[in-house]
């Protein structure tokens, strides 16, 4: 694989947008799969529409494809590039990588692929705490972030105890699961639909049943589950790197928004804990899954918070 950071053919089939389903209409007329070569890795990117660059950062266990009801109405402001992290999607999965600190990298990597300097972007859940190292380590080219539905980037804000709450457990128990060495893949392979569709009921309104199949689709492999974990595994690593991060808080704005039946106010309370200009909101009767359960009021938090970027000066 060449690293020139050349875009690759046009990607196909499952993962890309000419095999994902139920697009909205005329998302293919704006929206194209792209493969960016970045320093020995290859990205999928999702891209279109004109204006200023606005990078969306998905989280797990999603895809691109998280963002596919917002993208075309973001796009009559916005170049929209909606990625898959690496080990997700379409996008590499190396054995190594995942620290938050190099998963920003691949996106300053990728911006600079597509002659991005600076950019504003969204975050949600794994793409949360991305996206705050991404504005913590390179805050020259960010020009606002908005993070999604966690309650703070690990290492900046308590952890959890141990014992949690019946309901509370049931939410978060795959964050030391999702650690653990091999045995993990091994329980889940060839259960795929029991592991993610329980992490998908997390939703306070129901995904589609073709949504979550579909994800399950995409994840139904042996380098797709282990690249999953791969953020996880790595936690020991972000969480050190946050105990530096931490200490420089962003100055650029941030939006930090919960979804009132998942994490509500602790998004917004964490997230200033870290920011010294945050505006935060909690979305009601919606769950972990802002973009697909409330697309429309997402929508709405976003062209706010985003309009002084749309119309400023973002020449690079």
């Amino acid at each position: 694989m060449s690293s020139s950071s050349t875009p690759l053919s046009t990607p196909e089939g499952l993962g890309s947008v000419s095999g994902a389903p139920n697009l909205p209409a005329e998302f293919t007329d704006t929206f194209t799969s792209r493969y960016i070569d970045i320093h020995e890795l290859r990205l999928h990117a999702v891209i279109g529409g004109e204006g200023p660059p606005l990078l969306l950062v998905h989280g797990w266990p999603e895809t691109w494809y998280a963002w596919r009801l917002l993208m075309p109405r973001l796009a009559q402001d916005f170049e929209v590039i909606a990625i898959d992290q690496r080990g997700m999607g379409l996008s590499d999965k190396p054995q190594s990588g995942y620290d938050t600190g190099a998963l920003a990298n691949d996106l300053v990597a990728l911006m600079d692929a597509l002659d991005h300097q600076r950019f504003a972007v969204v975050g949600h859940d794994t793409g949360f705490a991305i996206s705050y190292a991404l504005a913590a380590d390179h805050p020259d080219r960010i020009d606002r972030v908005a993070l999604l539905e966690l309650p703070g980037s690990p290492g900046t804000a308590p952890s959890p105890p141990l014992f949690l709450p019946g309901p509370l457990n049931d939410r978060l128990w795959h964050l030391g699961f999702n650690r653990i060495d091999k045995l993990n893949e091994q329980l889940v392979t060839g259960r795929e639909d029991l592991f993610f569709g329980w992490e998908f009921d997390a939703a306070a309104k129901k995904l589609p049943d073709d949504v979550t199949d579909y994800y399950v689709r995409l994840l139904s492999n042996p380098d797709s589950l282990r690249g999953s974990f791969g953020w996880y595994r790595a936690l020991e690593t972000t969480i050190a790197q946050n105990e530096q991060r931490k200490n420089r808080p962003l100055a650029m704005p941030v939006l930090a928004i919960g979804g009132a039946a998942s994490f509500g106010e602790n998004a917004g309370n964490a997230t200033k804990l870290v920011a010294d200009d945050v505006q935060s909101l909690v979305i009601p009767d919606t769950g972990h899954f802002l973009a697909e359960e409330s697309p429309d009021e997402l929508l709405a938090a976003l062209a706010e918070f985003l309009a002084p970027y749309r119309g400023g000066d973002n020449s690079e």
